[in-house]
């Protein structure tokens, strides 16, 4: 008995030592979901983000992250932000469009052609893009990145009949690739992201679109192995949060989010665009073809991106914002090589 009495006594004098140790459950828990996988470079380098803001804020602002679809997709975890259980998310550019139709417009197939022009437009386009969400509701944090995307197929595909013939799948929700694909004279497969990879396993589609690195994490490039080395398009992401709950937070806490967010999501852009440059190699050496096209079918495509834009506009995009995009692709144009524009 003695002997009890005293290691009860060592186990009490453990947890009273211990116990500042223990973290205290943040004031101001925000509950974030992403489809991005646990693992990935978006994930990880969230954490490092929430982690910088914890320490900011003496612990008082924490976040819980539910990466890889467990909330479901897009338009569900805004659903749940409506309703409180979720208070922000790290939203694909294709799911929060359906809620800030604007956003939308950087993903015109065949508009940027290099990172320069992505980033030169989205610096311009950030005011309108922060102004249409805080009209929803949201706060917009950072802009994220996907990267640019190509077609990518079951089967060898460099010409546009060839393209015509595939089962091209369109992500559900999404008027640009669906206007798009029709006026190319397809009919897409309309799925949602977590969808794809069982329906290209079974072959209801055989045409995909994601970025390299985005492939590799969603495990598409298993079974799409061939790609069209021309980008399609550029795809691109958003952290927004609860704009009643983020005003709530105390200026300084909100400055605290602010300022990890300047720090960490342009270290996620580099490590974004680093990560599909490394991906390209991987693909390579694991048996994916990356097919050449001509510049008359890349003409052509293009062509065809113009006539599937007016039929975008005005419902599915405002005409101010896409002349604002294309009159910033205009002013980086012209712009001399290493020089201000002219």
């Amino acid at each position: 008995m003695p002997r009890l009495a005293t290691l009860i006594t060592l186990l009490l004098l453990l947890f009273l030592f211990d116990a500042p140790l223990i973290q205290a459950a943040p004031k101001h828990l925000f509950k974030i979901a992403s489809l991005a996988p646990a693992g990935s470079v978006w994930i990880q380098q969230f954490e490092n983000f929430a982690r910088e803001v914890e320490e900011k804020t003496g612990g008082e602002v924490g976040f819980r992250v539910y990466p890889g679809g467990v909330m479901g997709d897009d338009q569900a975890m805004f659903r749940k932000m409506r309703v409180g259980q979720l208070h922000g998310g790290g939203f694909t550019m294709t799911g929060i469009s359906s809620v800030v139709p604007d956003f939308r417009v950087m993903a015109i197939p065949f508009l940027l052609e290099s990172y320069e022009e992505v980033d030169f437009v989205k610096e311009g386009l950030l005011p309108a893009f922060e102004e249409r969400f805080r009209e929803k509701d949201l706060e917009l944090i950072a802009l994220t990145e996907v990267g640019f995307i190509y077609a990518m197929s079951t089967t060898s595909i460099s010409t546009l009949p060839e393209l015509q013939k595939s089962k091209n799948w369109s992500p559900a929700g999404d008027p640009i690739s669906e206007s798009y694909l029709t006026i190319l004279g397809i009919t897409p497969v309309q799925l949602a992201i977590p969808d794809v990879l069982s329906s290209l396993q079974s072959g209801l589609i055989e045409t995909v679109y994601n970025s390299l690195y985005g492939s590799i994490v969603l495990q598409w490039f298993t079974k799409a192995r061939y790609v069209v080395d021309v980008p399609y398009g550029y795809a691109y992401g958003v952290f927004a949060l609860d704009r009643k709950k983020f005003a709530s937070l105390p200026e300084a806490h909100r400055q605290a989010i602010d300022a990890a967010a300047a720090h960490h999501f342009p270290v996620l852009l580099q490590k974004t665009r680093e990560s599909n440059e490394e991906s390209r190699r991987v693909m390579a050496e694991r048996g994916t073809e990356f097919l050449k096209i001509d510049k008359q079918t890349v003409q052509l495509l293009q062509e065809k991106r113009d006539e599937a834009v007016k039929t975008l506009i005005p419902g599915s995009l405002s005409k101010e914002i896409y002349d604002r995009t294309t009159g910033l692709l205009q002013e980086v144009r012209s712009k001399p090589a290493g020089g201000k524009p002219n």
